[in-house]
């Protein structure tokens, strides 16, 4: 209270006569008590006081330093060729203080153009210059042409450290994100004849700054002394390169994670087949999981009476799927092999959540198919009603032609030989049906509970007495990366649209064709909505550009989210997909008992829309083999049949044609729980 009552008690009315107050600054990030504070106020009438005195000398010298900041603008430069000024200044003050005047490195980093290692060359030269030029010259001097022992001017030690001292750091603008780099100012291209100063990758700085939305505010005053040649440069920089400098898509994939190709991996197979057990133990075996998470989830799993799920919630993170021990959406993470990056995505496999499995399968370039060795629930899940026929008779019909059958829970059979036999022979002759090449299909013995023959091969006598092939993870690592349609018009199908923290929201998906750069401008169909890139996010790091076959997080804005579902197909505003609601698609009838007639309700899964349509006419039937019409306008379409149908869908639907872009010609056809087709858009009528 004593506190209160001192400020309540001052008399300030002294000190607060008509007059402007001067006092502590409200910046300083200490406390005074207000008995103290008394001692720092004081009014302008006081100009005898000592504490006026070096105030009135800081407003001059900064009023000075003002004068002298705006004489040095006072010149005809563009925003792009200030902000060259102010970063060449900047440096060469860290490097000359207090010991130049500002005047003398403008002039110098003028005539350099902004080069700081030939400015500063020039100031010492001129200090060297005007030293000598004051100091009496010796009579040794003068005789025999050497200056004698003394202080001097040691231009080599100079240009030393000007080697040293030129990265600039400057800030680097992609869209609206701004990121630190570092430029050697010796580094430069050529356009007619003169040198234009590049970012660290190589863009014209010109570029850069006009992709930035703000820029410095900067006096554009005239000066008629400044030289014609530094005007005809500033010229030159301003007509170099306005469009936005485009990547080399190939070798900047080749430099990425050290020359290792990307894979897109997707984990298959019937309910219960250990597809989640499976790959979280291969992940803790990498490395990837550590063993206090490992130890965590262990206790979890007991306390929740589900002990033998410990590695399944490596990849099942919500609660929902931990305490039903289902899989329900698609897990993504990355894990890498000697040579390749591998995205993981671990597919439900219960058969209510087969639409968010054909979401993942659609993704993917490669497939692991886990089946279940025991006795009985082998039978179970490939006999009719069971996700194993089903899976990969979609995989399959999405495109993916090579497949890796892990027969799961082999150390419950003893790793008998005999029983492995048996699964493969089932599975191998039904794949080829499905469409497989047998060169393509590979059967590893593994045990996702014990991890035997996941991460290296199992030394256990019972499996190496019959068994030399390779383990898992090397199986995995031998398969073909496909070729990349990095040379096609942006394409990218966003598999979720969520809102993140800051400006715009975000959308994820896989890159199917073209690549993206930060700041690109991009369509969304079918709402037909423009956007900007405002970041990238590749396996959770931010990135300046990704390509064909990536799996991303883009950052978007200038379009509501509400327009936006899951589905749309963001592409290149030059070439944009075509959205329509009536096309003709080639078929596949699967192994469905009902006959197809005209007018049979369907749901498309396209990529990752899901869409309810009409099969509006029964074109023809075409033979298997030759693809040549069998017979026109049929009454109906039965199990194994291929045909042409024309398809109309409820809401317009972003597709390609098969022939121009495979990855988004491809669909499946449901009906009432079942995969009853699949097919290829051959041609888009509105």
């Amino acid at each position: 209270m004593a506190r209160h009552r001192n400020v309540r008690g001052y008399n300030y009315d002294e000190d607060f006569e008509d007059e402007d107050m001067f006092g502590q600054s409200v910046e300083d990030d200490y406390c005074i008590s207000p008995a103290t504070a008394a001692q720092f106020i004081y009014s302008k009438r006081d100009r005898h006081s000592s504490f006026t005195e070096p105030l009135e000398e800081e407003e001059e010298e900064e009023h000075d330093d003002e004068l002298e900041k705006q004489k040095a603008l006072n010149i005809a430069l563009s925003s792009l060729d200030q902000a060259r000024l102010f970063s060449c200044l900047e440096h060469m003050r860290e490097v000359l203080g207090e010991t130049v005047s500002e005047q003398v490195m403008i002039d110098a980093a003028l005539k350099c153009q902004f080069d700081v290692s030939k400015a500063l060359e020039l100031v010492f030269k001129q200090d060297c210059n005007t030293n000598t030029s004051t100091k009496p010259v010796s009579q040794d001097v003068l005789s025999t042409g050497k200056p004698t022992k003394g202080r001097s001017c040691d231009l080599t030690s100079i240009e030393a450290q000007n080697e040293i001292v030129p990265k600039i750091a400057k800030m680097t603008v992609s869209g609206k994100k701004q990121k630190m780099g570092f430029n050697i100012p010796s580094a430069a291209s050529e356009v007619n004849g003169q040198s234009v100063p590049l970012s660290a990758k190589g863009q014209p700085m010109d570029d850069i700054m006009e992709e930035s939305e703000s820029t410095v505010p900067l006096p554009a005053q005239i000066n008629t002394s400044q030289g014609s040649d530094e005007l005809n440069a500033i010229s030159i920089i301003k007509s170099s390169g306005k469009s936005k400098q485009k990547i080399n898509v190939k070798e900047e994939l080749e430099k990425r994670q050290g020359g290792k190709q990307l894979l897109n991996l997707v984990v298959i197979g019937h309910v219960d087949a250990g597809k989640s057990t499976l790959m979280g133990h291969l992940l803790y075996l990498l490395g990837h999981v550590n063993k206090r998470t490992m130890h965590k989830y262990e206790q979890e799993s007991k306390k929740a009476g589900k002990a033998s799920f410990a590695y399944a919630w490596v990849l099942d993170e919500t609660g929902e799927e931990r305490q039903r021990g289902v899989t329900m959406d698609v897990g993504m993470t990355k894990f890498e092999t000697k040579s390749k990056v591998i995205t993981l995505m671990d597919a439900p496999g219960h058969k209510d959540f087969i639409p968010n499995m054909i979401t993942g399968a659609a993704q993917a370039d490669v497939a692991a198919l886990v089946v279940d060795a025991s006795r009985g629930e082998f039978e179970a899940g490939f006999e009719a009603g069971g996700q194993t026929r089903e899976h990969a008779l979609l995989v399959r019909s999405l495109g993916v032609t090579q497949l890796a059958v892990a027969v799961n829970k082999m150390d419950q059979v003893n790793w008998q030989q005999d029983r492995f036999r048996e699964v493969t022979s089932k599975l191998g002759h039904f794949l080829k049906q499905a469409g497989f090449k047998d060169s393509d299909v590979f059967y590893v013995p593994t045990s996702g509970l014990s991890g035997e023959n996941l991460a290296k091969c199992s030394q256990i006598p019972e499996l190496t007495s019959w068994y030399k092939g390779p383990c898992l993870i090397d199986q995995i690592d031998s398969f073909k990366a496909p070729q990349r349609s990095t040379d096609k018009p942006f394409r990218l199908c966003a598999s979720d649209v969520f809102k993140d923290q800051g400006s715009g929201f975000c959308v994820t998906g896989k890159i199917e064709a073209g690549y993206i750069q930060t700041g690109d401008r991009i369509l969304a169909m079918p709402p037909n909505e423009t956007c900007t890139v405002k970041g990238i996010t590749l396996h959770d790091e931010a990135v300046d550009w990704a390509a064909a076959g990536d799996q991303v997080s883009l950052t978007l804005t200038g379009v509501d989210i509400i327009k936006i579902n899951v589905g749309c197909v963001f592409c290149s505003q030059n070439q944009p997909i075509k959205a329509c609601t009536r096309f003709r698609a080639r078929v596949l009838i699967f192994n469905f008992d009902v006959p197809i007639t005209q007018g049979f309700p369907v749901i498309i899964h396209y990529q990752t829309v899901s869409e309810p349509a009409t099969i509006r006419k029964l074109v023809s039937v075409l033979h298997k083999s030759t693809g040549e019409v069998v017979k026109k306008k049929p009454k109906c379409l039965t199990k194994g049949m291929n045909a042409v149908i024309e398809l109309q869908t409820q809401r317009p639907v972003a597709l390609e044609l098969y022939k121009d872009f495979k990855e988004l010609g491809r669909f499946m056809l449901r009906y009432s729980g079942s995969s009853i087709a699949a097919g290829v858009v051959t041609e888009i009528k509105d």
